[in-house]
């Protein structure tokens, strides 16, 4: 048991509401920031629960934000948690949020998790992120929830539109770049992560990959490997 789930098992300030799923993939990739400065936004305030278990999980340091649509969440701002009210599918309020928020290293989507929301957030802020910090979406079960807009393979859900970060992430690979070109998030990320309900995309500066060819061969080179690929190998490596 981690951190975070023994808080949450024990907690007995503000009411937090969480998936017992989400703590180890929390801690998994929001460790390396604990004890740091750390500035952390957080759609969907709710009892405020959640801030205050960021609180402690990040140490006295961390700044946090938090939105929620309920103007009545203001009330529960305190030395270094600042929160603001709006709709998070609203772009020119999450435009007003990059420019009053002076940093952003991690940003947790608990909002209102309907498609709209959930692609208006990531559009407008994803690029605000820092280059080596964390995006995450949770509760993408609502992507095959019809109430919520969502539907198994339904067009213009967040999953759907999500999986488009595959191909972004493989984009300097592509042989059809007038498809798929190397865009800012070919360029910025380093790792997608999707897991039930969760998605994490982690950030980190990046350049074209390239292969490194070192060492002696000890059997005939690309034995087994078919002619296509052996073509493709050697057009790389002439690159």
């Amino acid at each position: 048991m981690n951190d975070l789930e023994q808080y949450a098992l024990e907690n007995e300030r503000r009411l937090l509401f969480k998936w017992q799923h989400y703590f180890d993939i929390y801690d998994r990739h929001l460790a390396r920031f604990r004890g740091t400065d750390v500035h952390v936004l957080e759609f969907g305030v709710f009892q405020g629960g959640s801030l205050q278990m960021w609180q402690e999980y990040f140490g006295p340091q961390a700044m946090l934000f938090g939105v929620d649509i309920n103007p009545e969440c203001r009330r529960l701002e305190e030395p270094r948690v600042r929160i603001f009210s709006g709709n998070q599918e609203d772009r020119g309020f999450l435009q007003s949020l990059a420019n009053e928020i002076p940093r952003i290293d991690i940003l947790i989507d608990d909002g209102g998790h309907t498609m709209r929301q959930q692609i208006a957030t990531f559009e407008e802020l994803f690029p605000h992120i820092s280059p080596h910090g964390i995006y995450l979406c949770e509760d993408l079960h609502t992507s095959y929830w019809r109430e919520w807009g969502g539907g198994f393979r339904r067009r213009g859900t967040f999953v759907e539109y999500s999986k488009q970060c595959i191909d972004w992430l493989h984009a300097w690979h592509s042989r059809q770049p007038a498809r798929l070109p190397v865009t800012q998030f070919t360029r910025s990320v380093d790792s997608l992560h999707y897991y039930d309900s969760i998605l994490v995309i982690e950030k980190r500066p990046r350049e074209k990959p390239f292969v490194v060819r070192s060492g002696t061969p000890s059997i005939p080179e690309y034995h087994g490997v078919g002619p296509g690929i052996l073509t493709g190998l050697r057009s790389w490596f002439r690159r």
